[in-house]
């Protein structure tokens, strides 16, 4: 048999509000959670936004590039264009 392979775990200690704290707290209570899978999942959403936020932001200047390669592009073939006519 095969052991379950579990991913690799690692603490983290971070400092917030006690309001924030309470806030969690609730939650946690509300939802049935723990209050480490909650900020677990807030920081995997997070980091999903910002990934997502980058790949948008890279895609814009590869669209722009390409968008000035094709001005340049058909700028050499303008006369060419016009020999047909």
């Amino acid at each position: 048999m095969q052991p379950e392979l579990q991913p690799k775990k690692a603490r983290l200690n971070v400092q917030i509000s006690y309001e924030l704290k309470v806030k969690l707290s609730q939650l946690s209570a509300f939802q049935g959670k723990k209050v480490s899978a909650l900020v677990r999942e807030s920081i995997e959403e997070k980091l999903k936004q910002i990934e997502k936020k980058i790949f948008e932001e890279k895609m814009k200047s590869a669209y722009q590039a390409l968008a000035q390669e094709n001005l340049k592009i058909s700028e050499d073939f303008k006369y060419v264009d016009s020999e047909n006519l």
